[in-house]
This record gives structure tokens, sequence and C-alpha cells, in this order.
């Protein structure tokens, strides 16, 4: 069923692309924590940067009130509760899924075969088999011209952006290797309530999927490169949370360490958690080269560390650029330099990115296809951690 929005400020016009054509049509399925996140970046992206028309048609939720206050809130001329119908109208052409990963599979395919561009969160999906699913039904609509994408967002952090430019570039050099550690500690107090995050069933994994994964995809990203082989170890270290009824098993991990053998002979060491107590959401990345160093943390993500070996030892040591000068990735759109931005903008980036490729009629990155390799990874490293952190081989 499709619900008016309450009443509120209209959304802001959009640009028209090209003369005769009606504006793309956007649905987001999914209100909370994603869907905001979703939701803010289509609302802005058409005020900074110059994309295609499109219009935020419908947002989708389970709870009809709930969903029709969101939509208002954030600029959508309507919400829904039932997302097959929504990806059948012909008004729609985008989809964007921002809900939780269980279902994923079934409403990406769905869309893809109704002709729709999709978006969707990391990670692709819960399972291996369903994410091969997801990719082979992306192969099948790109064929068409129907556009898939992942939403790796920290691909779109301008310093991250700027790292891989300087890597591309040689002015590391050869990396020998990197440490990739993304810390969280909303889990910390053992006294924290349970929520789906933490089933198997509903999650697919816990800090592994859903934050090892961005870890993963930006050592892939950044070098350029691919994880041959993989020893994995994953712990739970409360295994109990509140539930409505009294305590529930927490069936996922709370933490996980893997270490990464890469094609090009580089190894790569990723660390998680959610109960890293006094670590907010924090992705440190080190790249570590024969002719260089970069650093990052997402803490201070408008910052990139870069050392240069090649000049004399005397005058060797890390230098911060301060990634807000038009030169730098995706920042010509943005505030004078020195005015820095936030975590939100990576999501108008990827917006951006997303509908220039839809526009143009190229394949966006990450595909499906990419999404499915850190799937792979993720995987091994579930494989690994059950047989006692034995080398596994990854699959492609």
């Amino acid at each position: 069923m499709t619900t008016p929005a309450p009443p509120s400020e209209p959304p802001a016009p959009r640009p028209v692309s090209r003369p005769g054509t009606r504006p793309l049509g956007v649905a987001a399925i999914g209100y909370a924590f994603m869907g905001k996140a979703h939701s803010n970046a289509w609302r802005n992206v058409a005020s900074f940067f110059d994309v295609p028309a499109f219009e935020q048609k419908v947002l989708v939720g389970r709870d009809a009130g709930a969903v029709a206050e969101a939509a208002a809130k954030y600029g959508w001329a309507e919400s829904a509760t039932d997302w097959r119908t929504v990806i059948s109208r012909d008004d729609i052409d985008i989809v964007d899924i921002c809900a939780p990963g269980w279902m994923h599979a079934e409403i990406a395919i769905a869309a893809l075969e109704a002709g729709k561009h999709v978006l969707v969160e990391k990670p692709l999906a819960n399972t291996l088999a369903e994410a091969e699913l997801m990719t082979a039904a992306a192969a099948k609509a790109r064929a068409k011209g129907i556009q898939s994408m992942i939403g790796f967002n920290y691909r779109r952090v301008p310093a991250l952006a700027l790292a891989k430019e300087l890597i591309a570039e040689g002015r590391i050099g050869t990396v020998r290797h990197v440490r990739a550690a993304y810390l969280q500690d909303w889990l910390a107090d053992a006294q924290a309530p349970m929520t789906w995050r933490l089933r198997k069933e509903t999650a697919g994994s816990g800090a592994l999927g859903d934050i090892a994964s961005h870890a993963i995809d930006q050592v892939l990203f950044l070098l350029g490169d691919q994880v041959t082989e993989v020893s994995g170890r994953l712990s739970t270290f409360v295994n109990q949370r509140p539930g409505t009824d009294g305590p529930e098993d927490v069936t996922v991990d709370d933490a996980a360490w893997a270490t990464l053998s890469l094609t090009s002979g580089a190894i790569a060491s990723v660390e998680v958690s959610r109960l890293a107590t006094g670590r907010k959401n924090s992705l440190q990345i080190e790249i570590y080269g024969d002719k260089g160093s970069l650093l990052f943390d997402l803490e201070n993500l408008n910052e990139l560390g870069f050392l240069d070996a090649t000049l004399p030892v005397r005058e060797q040591g890390f230098r911060r650029i301060l990634v807000n000068e038009p030169e730098h990735p995706y920042l010509e759109a943005w505030w004078p330099q020195g005015h820095i931005i936030g975590w939100e903008h990576t999501f108008t980036h990827q917006v951006r990115d997303f509908l220039t490729a839809i526009k143009d009629g190229t394949a966006p990155s990450p595909s499906f296809e990419e999404g499915l390799n850190v799937q792979y990874v993720l995987n091994a490293v579930e494989e690994s951690a059950a047989n006692k952190s034995t080398l596994t081989v990854v699959r492609h």
C-alpha cells in the first residue's frame, strides 16, 4: 500500500538532464540508520554536483506510520510498505536498498529483473550463495543497460581516493604490507541490548560482515589487488545480551582478525572489533611501500599522512595533508580550502558516481562482482577460523 507522506516542504526541484526526458524516479527501501544517510545524499547531491535529473519518489518501510514520517522528513514524495509493488511501478528507475542484509538478495534480484538500476548497501548479502545469485542477476541486467553498485562508501572519502591516486602514481613504490583496523565500541558494555545485528539469521555475521567488509574492500580498492589466501580468527566476548523476554544468545562474532596474502606478494593484516573501548568509528589504514608510506584514520577523515622515502633521510617524516583543496577528489564541489567535510559526504559522492554511471551507460564501481570478491574473503575468514586459523584459499 502506498501512503502519502504528511505535509512538509516539497523536495527541491532537480535540474533537467536532457530536454524531452523525464527525471529518473528513485525508491529507497529502508529508513533507519542507512536509510537516513542515503536519503540525505539523494536530497543534497544535485545542489553540489552536475547529475541527471531525478526525483525522490518513494521511501519504503514496514511500519506505515514511521516510514511516512521519515519520508516527509527526508524529502521523499510518498511512502509505502510493500517493496514489491514499488519496484513494479513504471515511474521507478532506481532502487536503493538500505534494508538489513538478509533482505538484500530477494529485493535486488527482483529489482534487477524488473529493469531497475540497483544500489545496495554492504555487505552484498548474508551468505555467499545469495551474493553469487545477486552477481549473476547483475551481469544479466548489465547486458540490457541496467546498472548496479554496492555501497562501500569509504571509497568516496577524498583522503582515501587521494591515497589510491598516490599509490597508482608510484609515489610509495611497491607496496609490501598493509595494516587495516576498524574499531568501534558500541557493544563494549556487556549490558548493551540485543539487536538484529547480533543474530546470525538476520545479520549473517557480526563485526566480520559489518565492518571487516569495509576494511577488506579498502585493501582491494587502494592496491588494485586480489586476496589469494587467508588465515582468520573470530571471537565472541559477550555470549548473551539482554532481550525483550530475557537474555538472548549472541550468535555472531564480536571481533575478527585476518592475515591476507595478495596476488602482488603484499601481506595485509585486518583487525575489527565492536568492543574496542574508546574507539567510536576508527578505520585506520597504514600502507607501507619501498618508496614511502601512507596513514589514514576515519576519525580524522580529512587528513592523510604521507612519507616520501625518496627524500634524504634528514628530511624524511610523515607530513599531514589536509585533503580539502579543489585539486583533491570530489572537493571541487564543496567549500573553500580548509573547510572540512564529514562522514555524510561520502554518501553524496556515492550517489553522484552512481547517477553519472547511469547517465553515461558505464558500469559503476564497486560492482556486484567486486562485492562478491569481498564476500569470498569474508567466507574464507570464517572457514579458516572454524578450522583453527588454518590457511584457506580464496575463491574468485
